[in-house]
């Protein structure tokens, strides 16, 4: 006779910070993410998840280094965890198979060694950002390719998606899809400062501009 495994049951405060932190992070309020997940493992520190999704939120505002001491704790309590694996692939020193394909394509297509690093460090936060969900690695050069094509884009590289798809010998459909994965679960949008590599990027002008309006605002409203 096989016994069920009785649900653990969270401490109600440190859920409540986690369950704050999840929202923050999905609002892009980074900073006040990181710190209820924080107060969440203060509470509860033998709560496998909130270390994972601490890991996440650090990941997001780019702090790699304690994004992955966060994970080493995750994996310490969930050693046996169904992404395991992949995590424990994080702490490598040598390149997977993704990341040597996409080094060597960017490479011989000429491209900057600074968009090929924005690349990586896309690739990282993705593996990081998924969390508990499954990561489908049948085909490395689909995933290469999309990593490629967007942060080409994210740059306004004039890249056509058949140019790359044939570049990585990958099918537009199987790229799109992984295109689409990417920009889902880690929010990519145009110019995105942390894959953005150039001098100057065009958002300061819309955050200035903003600013600006909100000044003629404040403005045409006194009295």
């Amino acid at each position: 006779m096989v016994t069920k495994k009785t649900p653990k049951v969270r401490q109600p405060k440190a859920e409540l910070l986690n369950q704050e932190g999840l929202a923050a992070y999905a609002a892009w309020d980074v900073d006040n993410a990181v710190r209820k997940f924080r107060a969440a493992i203060q509470l509860a520190p033998d709560e496998a998840d909130y270390y994972l999704n601490l890991a996440r939120a650090l990941s997001r505002s780019g702090d790699f280094d304690q994004a992955l001491r966060a994970l080493a704790e995750f994996l310490r309590l969930e050693p046996d965890a169904d992404v395991a694996e992949r995590f424990e692939r994080l702490f490598a020193s040598g390149l997977d198979d993704v990341e040597t394909i996409l080094t060597e394509k960017m490479s011989d297509a000429g491209l900057p060694i600074e968009l090929i690093g924005a690349s990586l460090q896309m690739w990282l936060e993705y593996r990081i950002a998924l969390g508990r969900e499954p990561l489908i690695l049948r085909k490395p050069e689909a995933w290469a390719a999309a990593l490629d094509y967007v942060v080409r884009k994210v740059n306004l590289y004039p890249v056509k998606q058949r140019e790359v798809a044939e570049t990585y010998q990958v099918s537009q459909r199987v790229l799109h899809d992984h295109f689409t994965a990417l920009v889902s679960t880690l929010d990519v949008m145009p110019c995105d400062y942390r894959f953005f590599v150039g001098d100057q990027n065009p958002l300061d002008k819309l955050v200035e501009a903003a600013e600006l309006l909100d000044q003629l605002e404040a403005r045409f409203r006194e009295t």
